[in-house]
């Protein structure tokens, strides 16, 4: 995510259904204990994203939505897999109410609580035993109250809507595993009245009309943290091509100009693309593309999988393609390679901030290690990016001293070392998950020095780390 333009970034009440449904056991389970899996993922810092007890292989959604009314209705297919023996599991959902859930095509009780809907099957899953609910759900979505950027999730607009934010979003629009451990690939199918265009993530399918209703298609078939999924349903103008022989989809909103800053700095995603990944390893996608989102409420960018947002006020100065770089980074950085816990963003701003002082040496002869001294030279030291707490998780340490610590590791161990770790680091945990202990692990096996100090000087301690390279 890049901050706001100009400052530092920023329950569903779920209706509940009784259906009918045996108890969680069977005569087939004979000695087997059933439990409930986690109404958390365990995060230290949010406790309450995510579930327990499974892992979401994929989201299959075939939702319409009614911007007169803001109302959306539709059917989420999810497969998973049971990490637990389950009696029962939760997703996340907020604000929609389910009417209906079936687990393997029979009948489930579920019931909503608090921010989460919970799934009785007719009969307990074993560990290890694959599954697919379909949730039929329907509502006014929301926002949720966040304690680190403001509310976040579905934002009904004058034209249509946007579901959009971060650390959660995606609990506001469909059943979920919201939390980034659990990665999962993701179809939507978006039908809005005629003359709007919803745009998503991933590779376009068809797009088909029938009775003043549209239907929009999008697959992204490499996983991903949810908070990397969106929708955005308005009046744009809508580019279409390819690079890399691969799709390029960019979205302007009809009201920004056509040659504007806006359209101009997402119009050189390709470019920025291929220059990062001469530096990163292969862009690591199915499909480019970027999307402009004009709302006030939105000062921010967010890397969403295959096709960031842009908020508009990023362009209000004219032409800004750092930001771009910032997000298209995070393709490898946040995305490919997706947080354990959110205490280590680090991992995700540093980088892409890094990025974008490779990006500005690049195309305005701003040398890197001007940006670090500028940094450097200016910095509050007390706060530090390695465990930032929730209050600060997207605050100037974790963006811009992250972006130095990573700088500071390629003078450490030498840039032939560093750009080894890069690639190394995006192509062992592609499509996965890591966090700062496989970092730290990675750069000394290739550095062959010990980091220990090196990385508690510039990730936790409270003073100016000595610059010893």
């Amino acid at each position: 995510m890049m901050r706001r333009a100009g400052f530092v970034l920023i329950a569903f009440l779920v209706g509940s259904c009784s259906t009918s449904g045996g108890p969680a056991t069977s005569a087939s389970a004979d000695a087997v204990t059933f439990k409930p899996g986690a109404d958390g993922a365990g995060d230290p810092y949010f406790p309450t994203y995510g579930n327990g007890g499974y892992d979401v292989a994929g989201y299959d959604l075939n939702l319409r939505y009614d911007p007169k009314n803001g109302h959306l209705a539709g059917t989420a297919t999810i497969t998973a897999v049971a990490t637990q023996n389950l009696s029962r599991f939760d997703f996340d959902l907020a604000k929609l109410a389910a009417s209906r859930v079936t687990v393997d095509g029979k009948t489930a009780t579920a019931k909503s609580a608090g921010n989460e809907l919970v799934v009785t099957p007719a009969a307990g899953i074993r560990t290890g035993t694959p599954f697919t609910v379909v949730v039929d759900y329907a509502g006014t979505p929301g926002q949720l109250a966040n304690k680190t950027l403001g509310d976040g999730g579905w934002l009904r607009t004058d034209a249509g809507a946007v579901a959009l934010g971060q650390p959660e979003s995606a609990s506001t629009w469909y059943p979920v595993n919201d939390h980034p451990s659990d990665k999962a690939t993701f179809k939507l199918a978006m039908t809005v009245p005629d003359g709007l265009e919803a745009i998503s993530i991933g590779v376009p399918g068809r797009t088909t009309t029938a009775d003043g209703w549209t239907t929009w298609r999008w697959t992204e078939n490499a996983p991903l943290a949810s908070y990397l999924s969106t929708v955005v349903i308005g009046q744009y103008r809508i580019t279409t091509g390819t690079h890399d022989g691969k799709p390029m989809v960019t979205a302007v909103p009809e009201s920004v100009p056509a040659d504007g800053a806006a359209a101009k700095s997402v119009a050189r995603t390709g470019e920025i693309a291929d220059f990062l990944a001469k530096q990163f390893g292969p862009y690591p996608f199915d499909a480019y593309g970027g999307i402009v989102v004009e709302d006030e409420r939105i000062r921010y960018a967010l890397e969403t999988q295959s096709r960031p947002a842009y908020g508009q006020a990023f362009f209000e100065g004219g032409e800004n393609s750092s930001v771009v770089a910032h997000e298209l980074a995070h393709q490898w950085f946040g995305d490919s390679v997706a947080l354990e816990k959110w205490q280590d963003i680090w991992l995700n701003e540093g980088f892409a901030t890094y990025a974008e002082w490779l990006w500005l040496e690049h195309d305005d002869d701003v040398a890197v290690q001007a940006s670090f001294d500028r940094t450097y030279n200016s910095f509050n030291w007390k706060l530090a990016p390695g465990n930032p707490g929730v209050a600060k998780l997207f605050g100037t340490a974790v963006y811009d001293r992250g972006g130095m610590t990573v700088y500071a590791l390629r003078k450490t161990i030498g840039d032939k070392a560093f750009g080894t770790l890069l690639t190394t680091w995006t192509s062992e945990h592609r499509n996965g998950n890591a966090d700062t202990a496989d970092l730290i692990a990675l750069a000394e096996k290739i550095s062959g020095k010990d980091l220990g100090g090196f990385f508690q000087a510039w990730l936790y301690g409270t003073t100016k780390p000595s610059l010893t390279y």
